[in-house]
């Protein structure tokens, strides 16, 4: 090897040790907010699996099952584990029951403080920014990201909420962390956008002879 190729190569190793590659800057929170907002404001329907994972107060606990959404304001979490547990929001009321209960909870849509809410905004006009206070932005795993904040409203109950987003937008999972310590994670697969759904879906019946009870908000 010539000596000019030398010094050449050199000069290269030495500039690739002390001024590596840029690599492509990492999005905003203000960034990532909105390709949230654009990937969700131009959906009429969702339907995707979840897992639920709750610990706190001495309890730990694995749930899963389908969620549906359907705009405007329709919402339904139904549980295949444990099998008949139900949530679902018809637009005007939010509608509680699981098999064998005693009862159905009902709750009007305005005063409901759930934490299998906060997907509610993805059933209007998402606006992120507006929905999380003092958001901020990190890198997450596998090239998606943490959006991180204090749910407007809801300070007294929870003190964080992440949502770990792809760099499209999409959600894969929300993180809740209580004030009370407590902790639930939901986490989303096979997302299918635009899927016929019927608005029936959504009208909850209640069962033969069990009651419902109006339930009051916790806040």
């Amino acid at each position: 090897m010539g000596k000019h190729k030398r010094i050449a190569l050199l000069l290269l190793a030495f500039s690739l040790l002390y001024f590596p590659p840029i690599h492509a800057q990492q999005p905003t929170a203000h960034d990532l907010a909105q390709r949230v907002d654009r990937h969700y404001n131009q959906l009429h329907s969702l339907k995707a699996q979840f897992t639920e994972n709750y610990e706190g107060m001495g309890r730990v606990r694995t749930e899963s099952g389908t969620l549906l959404l359907l705009k405007p304001g329709r919402m339904r979490w139904d549980y295949s584990h444990p099998a008949g547990k139900l949530f679902i929001l018809d637009g005007k009321f939010a509608w509680f029951y699981s098999k064998g209960d005693p009862q159905v909870q009902r709750i009007g849509a305005k005063q409901l403080d759930d934490l299998r809410s906060p997907l509610r905004f993805l059933l209007g006009h998402t606006q992120l920014e507006k929905e999380i206070d003092h958001l901020a932005a990190t890198p997450a795993a596998n090239g998606g990201f943490t959006l991180a904040g204090v749910p407007h409203g809801q300070e007294k109950r929870v003190q964080r909420l992440a949502l770990t987003v792809t760099a499209d937008g999409t959600i894969a999972a929300i993180e809740i962390q209580e004030t009370d310590g407590a902790e639930t994670r939901f986490t989303f697969t096979d997302e299918q956008l635009n899927v016929p759904i019927p608005a029936a879906t959504f009208h909850f019946t209640p069962p033969p002879g069990v009651p419902v009870v109006d339930a009051m908000s916790t806040e």
